[in-house]
């Protein structure tokens, strides 16, 4: 029934995609705002992450650990353990025995909410995730004339796919909040505002090193390129002095396990599927998807160098990511739709939208 139910979901998106064009922008954004906030106030949905979020808040804030070092094990009598993943199998990540893979730039944004209750943290953090998905939207009709596409097109597009409303608002995952700072940074370059551009693409990877796939064609898209990097060099300099004062140099080992990540395989990613499909070895079918997508960011770097449209550019790189990815869960999609949403490319769009059907499965109860 529920899967059912998301089929149907998904199938309204695409309805939704395809005529809100004609409706008033008023109605559209009552339906991004009435459907947001309903998943806003729904539990936690498929994942317990947001446990994580405050166990680690709790162990720095609280207990004065690190959490690129200790985890949450190492203090049983937290009330945010039980609520901690603990795993389920090779699809599922527990983090009661890990240490953060968040940026350092989150991990200190979240300790105020240590002093409070877990469910108060916990629905603190569902309204972050609500808001960013708002925010994403409404920065997308922002940028989307400019960009020669329809504002509710684009706002729909980011804020009524299904694994968006389900994971991102409902899960309160923190990619909705990385992606909203990594929007504003492309849409300060697009204004030409380059140091603020550089110092939010910066404080993006800083929430979570995934942002930044986005980076190297924001730099190869502006002209004024020593001013983008003067504002990220600066928002690094400034979080990395907060992150050595709190950590140590511990929040770099964040990286390393993102990296690690992508030695493991989730359940439904592209090439776990492909090596079921066809028989092949998984980790053969791992490691030619990565050296395929490094291949295909340098074409897309040497196009954007040429003069392609960096924003398509940079959205055709997400997507890459999320194919050759072997650690891919639903709510990553949330990197590629503002791209597609603002790119001006059929195919993108299309892309996103067929994987989103193919990951709508993902997370799924059976």
């Amino acid at each position: 029934m529920y899967l059912a139910c998301l089929w149907v979901a998904f199938f309204g998106y695409v309805a939704a995609l395809s005529g809100c064009a004609l409706l008033p922008g008023r109605a559209v954004a009552g339906l991004i705002g009435a459907c947001v906030l309903a998943f806003a106030l729904a539990p936690p949905l498929l994942s317990q992450d947001v446990f994580s979020y405050v166990s680690y808040a709790r162990l720095g804030a609280e207990h004065g650990l690190n959490p690129y070092v200790d985890v949450p094990l190492d203090v049983p009598s937290d009330p945010s353990l039980p609520f901690v993943g603990r795993g389920a199998g090779s699809a599922d990540r527990g983090w009661q025995d890990d240490v953060s893979a968040y940026g350092p730039l989150f991990t200190l944004a979240t300790y105020p909410l240590a002093p409070l209750s877990v469910p108060a943290a916990m629905w603190t953090l569902k309204a972050v995730a609500a808001l960013s998905v708002l925010g994403l939207a409404g920065l997308a009709a922002r940028l989307a004339p400019a960009r020669g596409v329809d504002r509710r097109t684009a706002a729909v597009f980011v804020a009524l796919n299904p694994l968006v409303l389900v994971h991102v608002v409902g899960g309160a995952h923190n990619d909705g909040l990385m992606m909203l700072v990594a929007l504003a940074g492309c849409g300060s370059v697009l204004a030409l505002r380059e140091p603020a551009g550089g110092a939010a693409l910066a404080s993006a990877v800083a929430i979570k090193v995934s942002a930044a796939f986005a980076a190297p064609f924001a730099l190869i898209g502006t002209a004024r390129r020593g001013r983008l990097l003067a504002g990220a060099l600066a928002a690094t300099a400034a979080i990395a002095v907060a992150a050595a004062a709190a950590f140590g140099w511990h929040a770099l080992e964040a990286i390393g396990l993102a990296g690690e990540n992508q030695a493991e395989m989730s359940h439904y990613s592209v090439p776990s599927t492909v090596a079921r499909i066809t028989g092949s070895d998984p980790e053969a079918v791992r490691v030619a998807a990565l050296v395929a997508y490094a291949l295909a960011v340098a074409g897309l770097v040497w196009r954007c160098a040429r003069g392609a449209d960096w924003i398509a550019m940079a959205g055709w790189a997400a997507l890459g990511l999320l194919l050759a990815t072997g650690w891919l869960l639903p709510w990553y999609l949330v990197w590629l739709l503002p791209f597609a949403a603002l790119a001006r490319s059929g195919p993108l769009a299309a892309a996103a939208i067929a994987l989103t059907a193919f990951q709508l499965i993902n997370r799924v109860p059976l």
